[in-house]
């Protein structure tokens, strides 16, 4: 009921009747008593509080509660719903497009190591400067040096790692205003889906390949020692295990599998940490591991795709990340 009609039947009440017969007049014409207008006033609110959570739900997929999680915290992720597009839906698939789109996301990680440097590669999920990358990219490092596409450089600190994933979360400091990826779901490629990969090979920052998703679920194992990578004199040519065999050398006795998504995108040395793109703009892995066709070589520039690379699917990035944000180190 609203106020004036509230007003109305106050003064009714307090109206003193003529001794006209006519009056008062019939039931049609009486002012209105009825709660039930409460009642429905009282229904709109939650009604639509719960229709906007199913929006927020909808738009967000699978990955409601992950999303939920980003959300409330201080920095944002921007997570992808089904029928998100990084690029125009006219520009699906278009590599150009989705280079100029992603680009700005990627960075050029360069770890200083005990013995020398390596070179990576690593995804910005945040604008306040969280980038996502590869644990062994940053291992043993004893500082971290970050570049972004527009040539703007950072020092930046480990936040967390997890060696069982070979994922690894770093923060810039002092970065603001940075353009974060939109992390996609790695549970709905396919097999024959196109894909583009961005990242720092041989430090040739922002470099752009493509290719298809050639598999789903290999089980590639890598090393989780943290002097693996000096050892292999700090080219970013990671060992890795995959089908009982050893490539670009001996991953250890202490090793970790996982399961990837294969590509025949071009990767080469330094673009562990980089991203795999699905057509519409979207990250759906984390680039980790390359076949060498010089295994026994100890440099990279002898090193060279001949298109058997591995990705870490973006979902487990995001099944991992509040671990990673916590500070643990695994």
């Amino acid at each position: 009921m609203t106020e004036s009609q509230g007003a109305y039947t106050q003064q009714q009440h307090s109206y003193s009747a003529p001794a006209n017969p006519e009056w008062p007049p019939p039931p049609p014409y009486q002012p209105a008593t009825d709660p039930a207008p409460h009642k429905r006033e009282r229904n709109r609110g939650p009604v639509a509080l719960l229709a906007a959570v199913a929006i927020v739900a909808a738009a967000v997929g699978g990955g409601t509660a992950y999303a939920f999680q980003e959300l409330t915290g201080k920095d944002t992720v921007a997570a992808a719903g089904p029928s998100t597009h990084v690029v125009p839906s006219s520009k699906k698939g278009d590599v150009a497009a989705i280079a100029a789109a992603v680009s700005p996301s990627v960075v050029e990680i360069q770890a200083t190591l005990s013995n020398g440097s390596s070179t990576g590669s690593g995804v910005i999920i945040t604008s306040g400067g969280e980038i996502v990358t590869n644990n062994h990219v940053i291992s043993g490092a004893q500082s971290i040096k970050v570049r972004t596409s527009d040539g703007k450089s950072y020092t930046a600190q480990v936040v967390g790692t997890d060696s069982s994933k070979d994922l690894a979360l770093i923060k810039l400091q002092g970065a603001s205003g940075l353009k974060p990826a939109s992390l996609g779901n790695s549970s709905s490629v396919q097999v024959g889906d196109s894909v583009v990969a961005i990242g720092s090979p041989e430090g040739l920052t922002g470099t752009v390949t493509s290719g298809i998703v050639s598999a789903l679920n290999r089980d590639v194992t890598v090393s989780t020692d943290e002097n693996q990578g000096q050892n292999q004199g700090g080219d970013g040519n990671w060992p890795f295990q995959f089908g009982g065999r050893h490539f670009n050398g001996d991953t250890g006795s202490s090793t970790t599998t996982y399961k990837a998504i294969q590509t025949d995108a071009s990767l080469n040395p330094g673009n562990s940490g980089g991203a795999l793109i699905d057509a519409g703009g979207n990250v759906i892995g984390i680039n980790s591991a390359m076949y060498s066709s010089s295994q026994q070589s100890s440099s990279s520039s002898d090193a060279g795709s001949i298109g058997l690379g591995f990705a870490i699917p973006v979902n487990t990035v995001k099944s991992d990340l509040a671990k990673l944000r916590a500070g643990n180190n695994s």
